[in-house]
């Protein structure tokens, strides 16, 4: 059986309601996720960077800059939330984020870097969250209305969805 690197790990499934239990599962992804990317594409050369994981898919180099644009904008709809009413968000069009020439290009510290800062401050808001909070929404012009504990869920999944189809590549090319 071979690795499906376009769904390498379930789908994300939401109930209506998480539990605490549940959210600080989520949170704690949230926490120890760019370590755990930087781990994993730590040493790896330019050359294994621009290696796609899949046929048409984004190199490791676009993932890992989409991962910080992506959890960029998640960290913002959060704060738009808890401070407006049901706030409309802007999607962004990460194909064409993604062939953008730094995302193609640059090197990984800038978005890694970036990722830890955004986790710590993100992390730190939640956390400071009561469980009510978590019933706020945002609109998003895609999926419709988001409460934050569909979307901490959603995130942590994403973020976890792009981590296994860098190490699955790895993995099926034997660097490390």
């Amino acid at each position: 059986m071979s690795f499906d690197f376009k769904n390498p790990i379930p789908r994300f499934v939401y109930t209506e309601r998480l539990t605490r239990e549940q959210r600080d599962a989520h949170i704690a992804t949230l926490v120890a996720f760019p370590q755990r990317l930087a781990d994993a594409v730590k040493g790896l050369t330019n050359e294994q960077l621009d290696q796609s994981y899949r046929e048409g898919g984004w190199t490791i180099r676009q993932l890992v800059h989409h991962i910080a644009d992506a959890n960029g904008h998640f960290n913002f709809r959060f704060r738009y939330a808890m401070t407006e009413e049901d706030p409309a968000i802007k999607a962004f069009n990460e194909n064409k984020w993604a062939e953008l020439d730094d995302a193609k290009r640059a090197p990984l510290e800038p978005s890694l870097v970036l990722l830890r800062g955004i986790h710590a401050r993100w992390v730190l808001l939640l956390r400071s969250l009561k469980d009510e909070d978590f019933s706020r929404q945002f609109i998003h012009p895609v999926y419709g209305a988001m409460p934050l504990d569909r979307a901490v869920g959603m995130y942590a999944w994403h973020s976890l969805h792009h981590l296994a189809q860098i190490e699955g590549l790895i993995a099926q090319k034997g660097w490390k």
